[in-house]
C-alpha cells in the first residue's frame, strides 16, 4: 500500500486498488487483502458506501457507480483525446497497426485511447492501463523532450525491471536510448515491453515546446520490421504534429 501524509485517502485506495483488480469482495477479503484492522475496514467502507465509491450486494462489495460519473467527468476534460480521433483512425488504417494515445503521470504512462488493429493480430492492451516509462515506445516519447530537471525528477522513481531480453535496465543506458530518441525524432520499443511485439511512438508537442501526450502504433515483426520501418516512424511522426497542431487550436 501507497504510504502518503494522508492515511485515510492510502487507506481507501487500498481498498479501491483491491475492488479494481478482483471485482466483487467480501468485508473479510478486502479486510486482509489491505491488512486494515476490522474496525478500520468497517468504518471506511460504511463511508465509501454513503459516496457511492462502493456499492454492496448481497454480503459482497464492489467499485460504486460514483466512478462511473467520475471517470466521465475525466474523459469529457481530455480534449486531447477528441483531437487524436481522427487522425489515430487514419493513422491505424494505413499501417495497419493497433495504436495508442497515452500521457504521462507519475512515474508511468497510462493509456488514454487504444484503436485496434484491423487484422486478426490482437494486442494485449486497454484503456486506463499504465505501462513502464522504460520500457515502452511511448514512455520513452513521453520523456525524451522533458526539460533536464523534469526528467532528473522522475527518473529515481522508475523501477528499472527487465521484461524481456531486449529491455534496459540500467539508468545511465536509458539517458543514451532518450538522447538517440530526440536526434531521430521518434521513440521504438524493440520487443523490450512485452516479447515478440514492436512499437514506434513520437510526442505531441504544443506551443510551448511541451509535451503534452504521446501516440504509438504496435505490432508483431511481420507488421513492424526493418523494411517498414522508417515508413511507419514517417507516419507515426507526421500524425503527432498533426494531432499536435489541431489540439493548439
Amino acid at each position: 500500500m501507497v504510504t502518503t501524509q494522508t492515511p485515510a485517502i492510502d487507506k481507501a485506495m487500498a481498498v479501491f486498488a483491491f475492488l479494481a483488480e478482483n471485482g466483487r469482495a467480501s468485508f473479510t477479503q478486502i479486510q486482509k487483502a489491505t491488512g486494515l484492522p476490522k474496525s478500520t475496514s468497517s468504518s471506511l467502507l460504511a463511508s465509501l458506501l454513503a459516496h457511492g465509491l462502493v456499492s454492496l450486494e448481497e454480503g459482497r462489495y464492489a467499485l460504486g457507480l460514483r466512478w462511473y460519473e467520475l471517470g466521465n467527468k475525466v474523459e469529457e476534460s481530455l480534449d486531447i483525446k477528441r483531437a487524436a480521433m481522427e487522425p489515430l483512425t487514419q493513422l491505424r488504417d494505413r499501417t495497419q497497426l493497433t495504436c495508442h494515445l497515452g500521457v504521462l503521470e507519475g512515474s508511468s504512462a497510462i493509456y488514454v485511447l487504444k484503436l485496434e488493429s484491423p487484422t486478426a493480430i490482437v494486442i494485449r492492451s486497454w484503456v486506463g492501463r499504465r505501462l513502464s516509462l522504460h520500457s515502452s515506445g511511448l514512455g520513452k516519447a513521453l520523456l525524451a523532450w522533458l526539460p533536464e530537471a523534469k526528467l532528473n525528477a522522475i527518473l529515481p522513481d522508475i523501477d528499472f525491471v527487465r521484461r524481456t531480453d531486449t529491455t534496459i535496465v540500467g539508468v545511465e543506458a536509458f539517458r543514451e536510448e532518450l538522447a538517440a530518441t530526440r536526434q531521430r525524432g521518434w521513440a521504438f520499443d524493440n520487443a523490450e515491453d512485452n516479447d515478440g511485439v514492436y512499437c514506434v511512438a513520437a510526442p505531441l508537442i504544443n506551443a510551448a515546446g511541451e509535451v503534452t501526450a504521446a501516440i504509438s502504433v504496435s505490432g508483431v515483426s511481420s507488421q513492424v520490421n526493418r523494411a517498414n520501418l522508417d515508413d511507419i516512424a514517417a507516419a507515426v511522426v507526421a500524425t503527432a504534429g498533426r494531432i499536435a497542431a489541431d489540439y493548439r487550436h
